[in-house]
């Protein structure tokens, strides 16, 4: 006896798998329409996102640079105002030098403490500016006296009365020299 109230099991089957064909097809469709709408703007999406990253990548190597640069260049200013403290006792070490001393010991003393002092110096990375001979440079040597003299040429540094100091391209002191007009 079949009951009228209920769907034949035959015909239930078949309307589920007519409409779990159709939701695939339905699905395939919605697939293809889709991925066609959406590779535009999924690809503008990335050209942008792209953009941006090679842009925050620029600049956080132009700050690495910097920031190198700036540490580079504190460390010039901190070393040469610790030497530039310095440069009176190595002037003081150079003029006990020049003096006649009796006791050989104590020039001995004097010779080994200026020769440490030139030591650490270029340790540091400082040079001296002590050449006679070559074009004055207002850039590296002050004048202080100028002589006539015709065996010279013009503008020759003549005489360092005072030697000069810089680290690289930063002048801790000026020579002071002595020159020809």
């Amino acid at each position: 006896m079949v009951n009228k109230n209920q769907p034949d099991t035959n015909d239930t089957c078949k309307n589920k798998f007519k409409q779990e064909a159709e939701c695939e097809n339905t699905k395939t469709k919605c697939q293809e329409n889709s991925a066609e709408y959406e590779t535009e703007p999924l690809e503008k999406k990335y050209e942008e996102l792209n953009e941006r990253f090679m842009r925050l990548a620029a600049e956080y190597e132009n700050y690495r640079k910097r920031s190198t640069k700036e540490k580079e260049q504190i460390y010039l200013d901190a070393v040469a105002g610790v030497v530039s403290q310095f440069l009176s006792v190595i002037d003081s070490l150079e003029a006990a030098l020049t003096l006649k001393i009796p006791d050989s010991e104590f020039k001995k003393g004097i010779e080994l403490v200026y020769g440490n002092c030139l030591t650490a110096l270029k340790n540091l990375g400082v040079k001296t500016i002590e050449e006679a001979g070559e074009k004055f440079d207002p850039n590296i040597h002050n004048a202080v006296l100028h002589i006539n003299d015709d065996s010279n040429k013009e503008n020759e540094v003549v005489e360092i009365l005072q030697k000069g100091y810089s680290i690289a391209q930063k002048i801790i002191r000026h020579a002071m020299v002595k020159v020809s007009n």
